[in-house]
């Protein structure tokens, strides 16, 4: 794989509201997974849109492989994600939502998407309506479709909610894998067991600032 390097330089971002991510700087390269931890609210999830490019930051800013990300024509074409609740056409089954998906950017790959859902053990209720899954379905289906884009960088929040022990154990082994592979990827969980388990570089996130360890 390609070498990678995700670098975060000292970025601040602000909302009429107040400032969500006051100068937030990490780097992660090829086969680190990097953990983000902290309450609802901390910003997380605003760092992760930052990356992104779904946010602009009014401060700092954020490279991949020394080009500058930014929204519009500069948002990154490199990362997959998952952030906040899954989101899919509730009327279409799981299969048809990720052959929908897969179809934006891709060729049609039947054979493919089977081996996603089989890898998220979703391969017997593929063609159930979405509308019909639990959380922890929609959570499965969330990751098969960042798994099936195959892009070097992966941006999981939250992956685990809605997941039984079995199915946390599951996610963990996958995220393993991608690892393996040479993925960055950034995690986010409120179970500080999973971030333990799986991160190499862990930040603490408290009123959108890391707290220093």
């Amino acid at each position: 794989m390609q070498e990678y390097e995700l670098v975060v330089d000292h970025i601040t971002k602000k909302f009429k509201e107040g400032t969500a991510l006051t100068d937030i700087s990490f780097t992660a390269s090829n086969g680190n997974i990097v953990g983000f931890s902290g309450h609802n609210g901390c910003g997380k999830t605003v760092l992760f849109k930052c990356i992104c490019g779904f946010f602009a930051v009014n401060e700092g800013k954020i490279t991949i492989n020394g080009k500058k990300v930014g929204i519009g024509d500069d948002m990154p074409r490199n990362i997959a994600f998952t952030i906040e609740e899954p989101s899919f056409i509730g009327e279409y089954s799981g299969r048809k939502n990720l052959e929908i998906l897969y179809g934006l950017r891709h060729k049609k790959n039947p054979e493919f998407i089977e081996e996603m859902l089989q890898k998220v053990h979703l391969e017997d209720t593929g063609k159930k309506r979405v509308s019909k899954y639990s959380l922890g379905m929609k959570q499965r289906l969330a990751i098969a479709q960042v798994l099936m884009e195959e892009m070097p960088i992966l941006i999981m929040d939250e992956p685990m909610n809605g997941l039984d022990r079995q199915g946390i154990q599951e996610v963990r082994e996958l995220l393993l894998e991608e690892k393996k592979k040479g993925k960055i990827i950034l995690l986010a969980s409120h179970n500080r067991a999973d971030i333990d388990y799986l991160c190499d570089t862990v930040y603490e996130m408290e009123n959108g600032r890391f707290l220093q360890g």
